[in-house]
């Protein structure tokens, strides 16, 4: 089956650019022009990934966006048309896992959405079918930095577990102890207290890359590479409220912030 996008913006004109681009990708796209009947089609299932509009009728993007984050981990995708600060926050602390500025360039959209696709494929351990190109999209005109940071990924994922195993928290059974704070390494669960935390896949990555360096500081810049896949420079504002995402589950205190450097986990 290949992978199915949920599409939700009011232009359109832009609507029907944007799903002809990802069909051309080999994207499954299904779209709607309000954030209602996003919100249903939504609920009916079957969707990969959503690409979400931040200015909406009826019910706006970050609205739609908490609404889906009250029962799915499914990555969320916002686009906003000025990249003004506001929406970008807003989007972030509304629980999507990145964003994109209108007009987006359809190369910089696929490579944001691939590098989402391969998060959640790490968090839940399963993953779609990889879109294969439509008549007239070869390889060759494919974002070569989404290809390198795929590669990249790979080899991160595949190293994952023994840099684990060799960054001096305690270990019992396969899982990290950060005091009441476990990470179940192979099973990719989190328990805080003995209890299940549930993490979206970008807040479970950027937990797994901290625990893989306790103690040491990470500069916004290396936690774009290495959790977001980020070939060039990004936002590091995504870096800032994932962050804050992740302490309100498993306490603020845990993670700290290095001013003028980045974060750590405490040991």
């Amino acid at each position: 089956m290949p992978v199915t996008i949920l599409l939700v913006e009011d232009d359109e004109v832009i609507r029907r650019s944007v799903a002809m681009a990802l069909e051309r990708y080999g994207y499954r796209v299904t779209a709607a022009g309000d954030g209602l009947t996003g919100l249903e089609m939504f609920r009916e299932g079957g969707h990969d990934l959503l690409l979400l509009d931040v200015m909406l009728p009826g019910l706006d993007g970050i609205g739609l966006c908490r609404r889906i984050r009250e029962t799915s981990m499914d990555p969320i995708l916002m686009m906003s048309a000025r990249g003004d600060a506001l929406d970008v926050v807003s989007g972030l602390e509304a629980g999507a896992d990145d964003y994109v500025v209108k007009p987006v360039d359809t190369a910089v959209l696929v490579a944001r959405i691939r590098s989402l696709l391969r998060r959640a494929t790490f968090a839940t351990g399963s993953a779609p079918a990889a879109p294969a190109a439509a008549a007239g999209v070869s390889a060759a005109h494919r974002p070569d930095r989404a290809d390198q940071a795929h590669q990249a990924d790979q080899a991160h994922q595949t190293d994952r577990p023994d840099r684990l195993d060799r960054s001096g928290p305690r270990h019992q059974r396969g899982r990290l102890f950060f005091g009441d704070l476990a990470i179940d390494t192979g099973g990719l669960e989190v328990f805080l207290a003995g209890e299940p935390v549930a993490l979206a896949p970008t807040e479970l990555r950027l937990l797994l890359e901290f625990a893989a360096h306790p103690g040491i500081v990470l500069d916004r810049q290396t936690l774009l590479r290495d959790v977001w896949d980020y070939g060039w420079d990004g936002d590091s504002r995504v870096v800032d409220l994932c962050v804050q995402r992740l302490r309100k589950k498993i306490g603020a205190e845990r993670i700290e912030t290095v001013r003028g450097f980045g974060y750590k986990l405490r040991r």
